[in-house]
């Protein structure tokens, strides 16, 4: 991880395309403002872990389903 110290009105660059400006610090809090292309998907982190559970939850396979599938593989050998 890399380490930066920057003052209010300050800013870092990521390759050419986003720039991340200190707007203001008061105590713990740091508002940073954030200019990227709009193809670039940007969210707090916990936003960003939630949408990805909800992705591995809605491939991840049901029990029922593996069940059906299952019984119906089943139904097809005993025709054999």
């Amino acid at each position: 991880m890399l380490v930066l110290s920057r003052k209010k009105g300050e800013s870092i660059v990521i390759q050419d395309q986003i720039e991340l400006t200190i707007l203001s610090v008061d105590g713990d809090t740091v508002k940073v403002g954030i200019s990227a292309p709009k193809h670039v998907d940007i969210f707090r982190k916990e936003v960003y872990l939630s949408i990805q559970e909800s992705n591995r939850e809605s491939v991840a396979p049901q029990q029922s389903d593996l069940n059906a599938l299952i019984n119906r593989l089943r139904g097809s050998n005993a025709n054999n």
